[in-house]
């Protein structure tokens, strides 16, 4: 049996999965806060006392650049290696991989309820297909046809430079050059990217901040969550709150469309993370398209690109799907 992973800035999710099962029917599933854990190793150790299920090998997706079968995470604290991972928790193997890779992966298995339409397209046969995934960081991800199959290739695009689209966006890049010397997309289009466009409508544009909401965010846990949820609040939304979610909804459409341009996506584009499932309505808005296809001559082009968002654990399923597909290789 195997045990997969996807490990997060803020959440890691852990579950069984035998061959007969599949990716999408897994026999054990927990979810905890990374942060709480001063190691993957102590997650897995205490997910399977838990469950006394025996498993022989490990597929785990993280939150940051795998080279040589190493990674450090990008938001938390931890260096992990398969070698290591391995020793420690008994495995015959473990495979580490990035986590948009693998929720590039998990795109040929997802069923049609794990997908919301955002545009219906053109989708090209065997045309490259991006990923872009808002979440406490920004991930993207892209698959290729090889002649008989998609394969999935990760990257660290959402630490390029963020690119402004407008004057507002330029006054918001020059807002963040004061705080940071590498203002990356990430910064202003994740979840940690929230309080930045918050605080540079408040700060800035002077855009009002209602006390009430302003003592809702300083005191929460999460300030993206509670500025998220002020915002889609149905009775009183706060005006300030609203204003962050639609810059964000355009910069998250605008990077979009760089990404698929870059790799001539043709395919299609899947969004997934938490913050694309958070702002879904805000992503069914026109505003989301009309910012998706502004690249000038290619707009007829990116109009015709499917647009779809992703509605299950993309990563985990990925992460499964490659760790299932290996095991049966051994076995075979």
């Amino acid at each position: 049996m195997l045990i997969a992973g996807d490990i997060g800035g803020t959440k890691t999710d852990l579950a069984i999965y035998s061959s007969e099962s599949g990716p999408h029917a897994p026999l054990a599933q927990t979810e905890v806060h990374s942060a709480d854990y001063p190691s993957l190793q102590a997650i897995v150790i205490e997910f399977l006392s838990q469950t006394k299920l025996s498993v022989d090998a490990a597929s785990f997706d993280v939150a940051g650049p795998v080279i040589d079968g190493r990674v450090k995470t990008t938001n938390l604290p931890w260096v992990m290696d398969e070698i290591s991972l391995a020793r420690d928790l008994n495995l015959n193997s473990v495979h580490l991989m990035n986590d948009l890779e693998a929720v590039a992966r998990s795109v040929p298995v997802l069923r049609p309820d794990h997908l919301i339409t955002l545009n219906e397209g053109v989708p090209v046969m065997n045309g490259t297909i991006a990923i872009i995934a808002p979440g406490t960081g920004l991930g993207e991800s892209f698959l290729t046809w090889d002649g008989s199959h998609h394969v999935a290739h990760s990257s660290e695009g959402g630490h390029s430079n963020f690119a402004p689209n407008d004057e507002r966006e330029i006054h918001l890049l020059e807002f963040m050059l004061q705080r940071f010397d590498h203002v990356g997309v990430e910064r202003v289009c994740s979840g940690i990217g929230v309080p930045n466009i918050y605080e540079y409508l408040r700060d800035v544009e002077k855009i009002p901040e209602r006390p009430d909401v302003a003592q809702l965010i300083a005191s929460a846990k999460d300030h993206t969550k509670a500025i998220v949820e002020a915002a889609v609040d149905p009775n009183n939304p706060s005006e300030l709150c609203r204003a962050t979610v639609e810059m964000l909804v355009s910069i998250l459409a605008s990077e979009a469309g760089n990404l698929v341009l870059k790799v001539l996506a043709t395919g299609g584009l899947y969004l997934t993370g938490g913050i694309a499932l958070h702002l879904l309505s805000a992503l069914q808005q026109p505003g989301f398209m009309t910012a998706f296809t502004k690249k000038g001559r290619f707009k007829d082009l990116m109009s015709r690109v499917p647009i779809h968002v992703i509605t299950t654990r993309a990563a985990l399923v990925g992460a499964a799907t490659y760790g299932l597909q290996k095991l049966k290789i051994v076995e075979g």
